[in-house]
């Protein structure tokens, strides 16, 4: 069993290594070509133009729309694939992780422990979700923003009412999180007491 875990781990790591070299392999050629280093319309360009295409149209259209140069999109895949890999292999570990502890705790007879735990764990990515999407400018009303504020708009709500704002920066999500740690914490020591 921890050999197929190990394994799949290790599939996701390289997956994203892929993923990086790729990216950067894109980056360059395209740097290549704006400075006249490769020619646009030689093999390369053209072979690296056509299998990358599908990757950078949505993202020059996302450039295009917010006034910034659609030139940019292959660095902008490179910082998709660093920063994407990192949530992914983060994701899949995390997954892991909360397989084999859900399973040990059956094991045990603690499922009213798992379900807490696994309560306050999802609460604690949902505002982590949150954070991170207003970040990216991902918008509030697409369905799976709307699942998260749902999840999480009777913590931050309240907090964001009370605390006074500073400037641009929204500390409410930050404080919701420290108070949903916190509540971990009480609830946890009571059961296991």
């Amino acid at each position: 069993m921890e050999a197929i875990i190990v394994g799949i781990v290790q599939g996701v790591r390289i997956f994203v290594a892929g993923a990086f070299v790729l990216s950067v392999i894109v980056a360059l050629t395209h740097w290549g070509v704006r400075q006249g280093n490769i020619s646009a319309f030689g093999v390369w360009a053209r072979f690296v133009r056509r299998w990358s295409d599908p990757l950078l149209r949505p993202i020059e259209r996302r450039l295009a729309g917010a006034s910034g140069n659609p030139q940019d999109a292959p660095m902008w895949l490179v910082g998709v694939a660093v920063v994407g890999g990192l949530v992914l292999v983060g994701l899949v570990e995390w997954a892991i992780n909360f397989g084999l502890t859900l399973y040990a705790r059956a094991q045990r007879g603690a499922l009213l422990i798992t379900v807490v735990d696994s309560t306050f764990k999802v609460l604690e990515l949902a505002i982590m979700v949150r954070v991170i999407a207003s970040w990216i400018s991902i918008s509030p009303y697409s369905k799976f923003m709307r699942l998260m504020h749902g999840l999480t708009d009777w913590l931050i709500d309240p907090i964001r009412r009370i605390l006074p704002t500073m400037g641009m920066f929204d500390f409410s999500p930050l404080v919701a999180y420290f108070v949903l740690s916190f509540g971990e914490q009480i609830v946890m020591r009571g059961l296991f007491s």
